[in-house]
């Protein structure tokens, strides 16, 4: 590997935020182009509910998918014109590994945004509202939480699992609603710094979601997958894949197992990775692959300060 390789990673959900793209699509013909793209295969007008909103709308799972989609593969072309310099591996945090599959070549821009569209659907529509929650954690070890998860569902029928391994000591548990409510009083009487659930209405990467995979397999069998021109690692497994068929049982199963986000980023260090390209909206990954190691250099895809180097 040479000195100056480095990764890209895109943010998933809870990176969303009304305007995010508005100095961008304003500035950059190129991001107006990516956003009237996804307009015309969505079927509505993406950009407006992106620069402004209502909040609640954007919010909206089936919505929140493909505007970050768009808004980070928008940034990504944008990466790619300022420099010939290409990422030997790619990652993003859930909803992100779609964005790592466009870039990658994997799938289309439209067929990524109908799908993820149309995973939003289905993960909604596979818990009752109000039934599911999720929950972060932090200051316990992640053993910890996973034995509080195990205890809390083994008392009861109300069953909770650790969601997303983030960084050391911090995890998101998902479940239903009164289970999740019971770890996070077990995690605060067990000395956790914080354990406060989250504001979303779709309990992700548990076993609620099952039947969610299930029902979006089908919309999944009938895109047309290509072996990845980057390596993509995926999230359920932190393995680096690139053949397409390969890739597609792992978002599958993405949907109802964890996303192991710290092994993510510490296979990028097995492949001697020391800068990693955060590539779209906000700042989530950066300060997440911080706390999994300091020494790593992270920025984002709006400073050129990565690109000028090496």
């Amino acid at each position: 590997m040479m000195e100056h390789d480095f990764a890209v990673v895109f943010p998933g959900q809870g990176s969303q935020s009304v305007g995010m793209m508005r100095a961008q699509a304003e500035a950059e013909p190129d991001v107006r182009q990516t956003f009237e793209r996804a307009n015309a295969a969505l079927g509505y007008d993406l950009l407006r509910i992106v620069n402004h909103g209502p909040e609640a709308e954007l919010n909206r799972t089936e919505i929140t998918q493909p505007a970050l989609l768009a808004a980070a593969y928008a940034s990504w072309r944008l990466c790619l014109a300022q420099t010939d310099r290409r990422p030997i591996l790619l990652a993003g945090h859930s909803l992100g590994e779609y964005t790592a599959l466009v870039a990658a070549g994997v799938i289309g821009f439209e067929d990524a945004l109908r799908l993820v569209a149309e995973r939003g659907r289905c993960m909604q529509a596979a818990v009752p509202a109000g039934c599911g929650a999720m929950a972060a954690i932090v200051g316990l070890e992640d053993a910890a939480v996973a034995a509080i998860c195990r205890e809390v569902s083994a008392a009861r029928e109300d069953s909770v699992a650790v969601a997303n391994y983030n960084s050391p000591g911090q995890v998101v548990v998902a479940g239903q609603r009164a289970g999740v409510d019971r770890a996070v009083a077990r995690a605060k009487a067990a000395g956790a710094r914080r354990a406060v659930r989250l504001p979303v209405s779709v309990p992700s990467h548990c076993e609620l979601m099952r039947e969610a995979a299930r029902r979006f397999s089908e919309a999944l069998n009938q895109v047309e997958f290509k072996d990845a021109e980057i390596p993509v690692i995926q999230n359920v497994d932190a393995t680096a894949r690139t053949r397409a068929d390969e890739i597609k049982p792992g978002l599958l199963a993405q949907l109802y197992q964890p996303v192991q986000w710290v092994n993510c980023i510490r296979a990028m260090q097995a492949k001697r990775i020391k800068r990693i390209i955060e590539c779209g909206p906000g700042r989530v990954l950066a300060g997440l692959i911080k706390r999994i190691d300091r020494a790593l250099i992270v920025e984002s895809c709006r400073e050129q300060s990565f690109f000028g180097h090496g």
